[in-house]
């Protein structure tokens, strides 16, 4: 079993007796498909040439058919044949549903671990990919599993039973119509190897360039604001017709070889009926072949080319869903950067001591990020970050709850190395306010709580009340209940901003991150939310990226990072009176010198 088979195997395994017993329903199938000739011959040889039926199957299921009349043949044979079509019918449907079902369930485990993986998977790995690829592997790609089994190995084994079953009846129907009839298989097989090849590299291909039509388009909705700002309607399209026409281009090209592989299967297997019908008509006009026998043999021929055909048209959507496959299992055989520790952070009882030891970072190689921070924060106390884009100040904070972990050095929290915690029981004991503020398409309520979502209804209320928005909130038509639109339409940047705090208010965490937390609000909300924020950094170690002097004033110690490093350290008024700091700078550069609302950052 090679590589890939077994690890598609893994998902077949849960499974095992219902798929027994839908193999069970092909082998009764197959045996229905085998008796369809039999009625034909029959009327033929039997009904209408007067021929005596010969001993055998028949005689012994009905005892007496040998002195039937040729009516009562004729009447019994097409009775026989719509008996047997209705079993083959309804026996179908049954089979179909059950397949179907087994499929999708496969189809559903698969992207169950590709989503979960794709979850415990560092900040780092997403931003090195595309997110509509991404999206593209869990959604489309995760079908290979249904192709493989349902749609390609199964029916290939029933191909090759009845294949085999065909041959048994028939070499003793005919033997030297049976060995003509199996010429074109060997070649057939040939064919089948040299096409699937080509095939499967260009379907590869195709399924990259539909990977590339979704990132694109992801990313052009999902941006839809800002190419409306800047008028950039016309240019997005284009983009997007580029991709879009590079994959219809791909699809045109794979189904080009596709057809080509058709016409070429099916005119070798007209070869192959038109040799056998040539010979068996030989036979016929030498009196050694009855009219019935080869009409029930030509019958027969199509049922023995339709699996050839089968097993043709299976492996070719093998060989395409191979590629889906190996995309998926690409992302679940990724190792985890994250090792998850065995240390449970205390849900009670946590000091909030955060220290950074000779921490460096890089996302790639090339691009160093961090560069020897070393640094000691102690429990309850407030720090501001403050410096240019681009400086490290989010991926300093990013090393707290584990977004990614330092490429050397280490950083410890309450004096444990934080690699050494359980990701979860770490992230569960960090509050956080990111930029820019992500709400859900949920209620108001579930927003707030989505860190907790056992909370009651008056610890939300209160969140809310200490984040401003709770009188926002009485005033939507169904209260704390409102459904939120997609990405927050029915909110303000800073009404959403508002709810992101509340968020975070309510998960009371020992350690608390603020992202620019006052970015989207007026000076009046500002103040009002920064009181409440006050209030909840007393007894909490508060890390903030902040432009707002309002924040940056009240911190115990201000960080000005510069190219990975931190150039600067102390409090407001200490880094004021540095006349050639680069903190003053920033501030004298950035803002008024009498205007004390904003710092740089």
């Amino acid at each position: 079993m090679t590589g890939l088979a077994w690890k598609i195997s893994g998902y077949v395994r849960p499974y095992t007796q219902l798929l027994a017993l839908a193999l069970v329903q092909v082998f009764v199938l197959l045996g229905f498909e085998l008796l369809k000739p039999w009625p034909l011959k029959i009327v033929v040889d039997n009904a209408l040439s007067g021929q005596p039926i010969a001993a055998g199957p028949l005689t012994w299921l009905a005892p007496g058919i040998a002195g039937w009349s040729a009516s009562g043949l004729v009447a019994a044979a097409v009775t026989a044949l719509v008996v047997i079509y209705l079993l083959s019918g309804g026996l179908t449907v049954v089979y179909n549903a059950m397949a179907i079902w087994l499929g999708q369930r496969m189809v559903s485990d698969l992207r169950a671990r590709l989503y979960a993986h794709l979850q415990r998977l560092s900040l780092a790995y997403h931003s090195r990919q595309r997110v509509g690829d991404l999206m593209m592997r869990v959604t489309a790609d995760s079908y290979a599993v249904q192709t493989m089994i349902m749609n390609g190995a199964l029916p290939i084994l029933q191909a090759f039973v009845l294949l085999i079953g065909m041959i048994c009846v028939l070499a003793p129907i005919d033997l030297e119509l049976t060995l003509v009839s199996l010429t074109i298989v060997p070649i057939l097989f040939v064919l089948i190897g040299l096409f699937n090849r080509k095939i499967a590299a260009i379907a590869t291909v195709a399924r990259d360039n539909d990977s590339l039509v979704y990132s694109v388009a992801h990313w052009g909705l999902g941006s839809i604001k800002l190419v409306q700002a800047f008028t950039k309607e016309e240019d997005e399209h284009r983009r997007f017709m580029a991709v879009s026409g590079a994959a219809l281009r791909a699809h045109l090209k794979l189904y080009s070889w596709q057809t080509l592989y058709t016409a070429v299967i099916g005119t070798l297997m007209a070869l192959g009926t038109a040799l056998v019908i040539y010979v068996g008509a030989h036979e016929v006009l030498s009196g050694a072949l009855s009219i019935g026998t080869l009409l029930v043999f030509t019958t027969y021929l199509g049922q023995l080319y339709g699996p050839v055909n089968q097993i043709t048209q299976s492996w070719g959507l093998i060989a395409g869903a191979r590629v889906g496959a190996h995309r998926c299992f690409e992302i679940l055989e990724t190792e985890a950067d994250l090792k998850d520790g065995s240390r449970v952070f205390p849900a009670k009882g946590a000091e909030g001591r955060v220290e950074w030891r000779d921490v460096q970072f890089r996302y790639r190689a090339d691009q160093s990020v961090l560069r020897g921070i070393t640094l000691a924060v102690e429990p309850g106390q407030t720090v501001a970050l403050v410096g240019a884009t681009g400086a490290g100040k989010s991926t300093l904070l990013g090393l707290v709850p584990r977004f990614f972990d330092p490429s050397l050095g280490s950083i410890l929290i309450d004096g444990v190395d934080a690699r050494d915690y359980e990701i979860r029981s770490l992230r569960r004991q960090v509050a956080m306010v990111l930029q820019p503020p992500l709400v859900f398409p949920l209620s108001v309520r579930e927003n707030i709580a989505y860190g907790r979502p056992e909370a009651s209804l008056d610890e939300i209320r209160a969140a809310a009340r200490l984040a401003e928005i709770d009188r926002l909130i009485e005033t939507l038509p169904e209260g704390y209940d409102t459904l939120v639109g997609e990405g927050g339409a029915t909110f303000s940047e800073g009404e959403k901003q508002r709810l992101t705090i509340a968020r975070a208010l309510l998960r009371d965490a020992p350690i608390l991150i603020l992202d620019e937390p006052t970015s989207a609000l007026d000076a009046e909300t500002e103040a009002l939310v920064m009181a409440g924020i006050r209030r909840l950094t007393q007894g909490r170690t508060t890390f903030v990226i902040a432009h707002r002097l309002s924040t940056v004033r009240r911190a115990d110690v201000i960080l000005v990072l510069k190219d990975g490093v931190i150039a600067e350290a102390g409090r407001f008024d200490d880094l004021m009176h540095r006349s050639n700091g680069l903190f003053r700078q920033l501030y004298d550069t950035q803002f008024d010198l009498t205007e004390e609302t904003h710092v740089g950052v």
